[in-house]
């Protein structure tokens, strides 16, 4: 596989409201729907859909929504025995509101997700040691995460880590990593810089290089996303969209450019087919519901161009 997504996967729990209450209201909403999501899934269903050559893995629970998971995953294509259970956690469930602005708040019980350990991956060493790109996230143990950053650094793999949700990193860990890519409120917490535009976006960006990374990308929603390397910064625009629900753009973004990557596109072009993916993703309801084909984005991005 040239592509390995290794992370979370939970049961979304979704409810539609006018607005995201506050501490201690209560808003009746409309709909409710139970929707396949987690992070690390919705990476990799992203990238299965771009037509990625990729596996997944990952743990569930010994549950209904664990057995509905694996069905799930064989459907999109992937290898199931990969995708390993627990017997005492259960399946991750997530509780997401979504505003009729297309904002989020979610809301995340990790199961077993935090139950993937270091001994789980070891099988899998040689899928890992001979993938072009592996891609993580930070919804399952930072052991397990540290563990695999390992086996990418010394195999000379590619290491994608999209550090959501956001929490302090060391410098030992991020000297592992080929690229990241976070979001400001993730860019803020890994360099206690307040990252609140594009210049304060490229200060960020260069101190997480400082820390070690070859390669930040910062997602900066509807203003697009800041490329910083060695050689300088680039400011990308996003694709114009109207949101409906923005719960797994940065997912779709992040599988998608990981596919890009792996096809051997430059990160200008492979940014340039994620941002289009995620466009497509925020103008529908779900998590992995929202996420397009690949000929989805082709079309996508070639109406662009002529707009």
């Amino acid at each position: 596989m040239k592509l390995v997504v290794v992370g979370s996967s939970n049961m979304d729990l979704v409810i539609s409201l006018p607005r995201i209450p506050a501490i201690g209201e209560t808003v009746l909403g409309g709909k409710s729907s139970m929707v396949f999501g987690g992070k690390g899934a919705n990476q990799a269903v992203a990238a299965i859909r771009a037509e990625g050559d990729v596996a997944y893995i990952a743990k569930v629970g010994n549950d209904l929504f664990g057995e509905n998971m694996k069905n799930h995953f064989q459907q999109e294509g992937f290898q199931t025995d990969l995708i390993l259970t627990d017997a005492d956690e259960p399946t991750g469930i997530a509780q997401i509101f979504v505003s009729d602005k297309g904002e989020n708040s979610i809301a995340v019980a990790p199961g077993a997700n935090m139950k993937l350990a270091p001994e789980d991956i070891e099988p899998f060493t040689d899928l890992l040691r001979h993938a072009q790109v592996i891609l993580l996230q930070l919804e399952t143990p930072l052991d397990t995460v540290a563990y695999i950053a390992d086996h990418a650094y010394n195999n000379n793999v590619k290491l994608i880590l999209n550090p959501a949700p956001a929490q302090l990193l060391n410098e030992d860990l991020l000297k592992k990593v080929w690229l990241i890519t976070p979001n400001e409120t993730e860019a803020s917490l890994l360099t206690g810089m307040d990252v609140v535009d594009q210049e304060s976006a490229a200060k960020a960006a260069q101190h997480l290089l400082k820390m070690g990374v070859k390669n930040v990308i910062i997602t900066l929603g509807e203003n697009g996303s800041l490329l910083h390397t060695e050689k300088g910064s680039e400011h990308f625009k996003a694709y114009r969209a109207k949101a409906i629900d923005t719960t797994a753009a940065g997912d779709v973004f992040n599988g998608t450019l990981a596919v890009a990557i792996t096809e051997g596109s430059a990160l200008p072009e492979a940014i340039r087919f994620a941002a289009a993916a995620a466009a497509i993703s925020v103008t529908r309801e779900g998590a992995q519901p929202s996420i397009p084909s690949r000929s989805e984005i082709a079309v996508f991005i070639r109406e662009a161009k002529d707009k």
